[in-house]
């Protein structure tokens, strides 16, 4: 088939005796949740599309763990993460890309001090670097003048001041970006950080999501890019609330590029 997507696992290239130049983490969300799993398969056409050698765990991959530290559970964490470090070790993975910026954070700045060290990148990161390396072109073409605006995704923006790659993909899709009044440095979180994905929110006057799609709304988009699996989930929620889901769209940055080269 032609449009069979190639995802190699880390443990048949290993029999095979073959090394890839990165490790694409998935994570619970992309592996289990079906909005998320179309970002996961967006990603892999453009890395199959680039020809970027690469590899999955699959069934070896488990949970970083950023949840139950997030909720306070230090000792479930340090169970997962070790799990994790040794089947990564044990496969001498340098480089790692996800599209998960909790996964993101936790293999970049908590894994090391439990023996986990590895290159870490982002998949907006990845992408940039592939599109500045002629591996991937972006003609506009459909996004052409569209009005997009960017949600920071906290571990991304301000956890680890990655701001520029994604915004420089909108704009390499020919699309007008707009900012909100809370971005970058003043990022607002979608609701879903510190576990809080995985519980109703306390009793108070507004849901975190609807501030924050609120003001994704100010900025009259026709399309909410995200860069996180949960922030999508949140936005989107936000966007039914509002009653705009036939209107403005919530896409994830690969998304973007997979619908542009039309993968």
């Amino acid at each position: 088939m032609e449009n069979e997507l190639k995802v190699p696992t880390m443990a048949e290239l290993f029999a095979a005796g073959q090394q890839p130049e990165v490790l694409f983490w998935v994570g619970c969300a992309g592996s289990f949740d079906d909005r998320a799993k179309k970002i996961t398969k967006a990603f892999v056409k453009i890395l199959n599309k680039a020809n970027v050698s690469f590899a999955v765990l699959g069934t070896e991959e488990s949970c970083t763990g950023d949840p139950a530290k997030r909720a306070g559970n230090e000792f479930l964490f340090q169970m997962q993460a070790v799990t994790n470090i040794e089947v990564l070790n044990a496969y001498e993975v340098k480089k790692v890309v996800t599209a998960c910026p909790h996964c993101f954070n936790t293999l970049k700045n908590e894994y090391p001090g439990l023996g986990g060290n590895y290159e870490v990148v982002h998949h907006t990161q990845f992408l940039k670097q592939l599109l500045d390396e002629g591996c991937i072109s972006m003609e506009g073409g459909q996004f052409k003048g569209k009005r997009i605006t960017f949600h920071d995704p906290c571990y991304l923006g301000r956890a680890n001041n990655v701001y520029e790659a994604p915004r420089d993909l909108i704009r390499k899709l020919d699309a007008e970006l707009v900012e909100m009044k809370n971005c970058k440095k003043r990022g607002l979180c979608c609701g879903a950080g510190g576990a809080q994905m995985f519980k109703e929110p306390e009793k108070g006057n507004k849901d975190v999501n609807i501030e924050r799609t609120e003001q994704a709304l100010e900025t009259k988009p026709e399309i909410i890019a995200a860069g996180c699996p949960f922030c999508n989930t949140m936005l989107t929620d936000g966007v039914k609330n509002k009653e705009k889901e036939s209107s403005v769209a919530v896409m994830d940055i690969a998304e973007l590029i997979a619908s542009a080269e039309d993968l």
